[in-house]
């Protein structure tokens, strides 16, 4: 499958706005029969483009060049939240978009 997922890694790096975001999940560490934290991160394109699709980029752990190597020479908006590891690519030319999803909650949670 790595050939497709490798073409829609290009398609969707032609587009001028991406948004992207990571989770943390369980990586079980091969012959240490115990897990440790590793990072799903989640790439696609926004509702207006005509292109529905999402790459998901596993990575073992949460450093920003895990999402510099996949977003390479991109130079468009980056629709993300305000996490550090997205900061070097935007001294690289990528326009931060940031989203408020995390400051919503603290309001939310202050209302109740």
């Amino acid at each position: 499958l790595q050939p497709l997922v490798d073409a829609l890694h290009q398609e969707i790096l032609q587009q001028g706005v991406l948004h992207a975001d990571e989770t943390p999940v369980q990586m079980l560490g091969p012959g240490k029969g115990k897990t440790h934290r590793a990072y799903l991160w989640a790439y696609t394109p926004t509702h207006y483009s005509e292109l529905r699709a999402v790459v998901y980029d596993f990575a073992d752990s949460r450093a920003g060049e895990h999402a510099r190597a996949f977003l390479a020479d991109w130079q468009g908006k980056l629709v993300c939240d305000d996490y550090s590891g997205y900061k070097a690519g935007f001294q690289q030319g990528i326009t931060e978009i940031g989203y408020a999803a995390h400051a919503r909650r603290k309001f939310f949670d202050l209302h109740a």
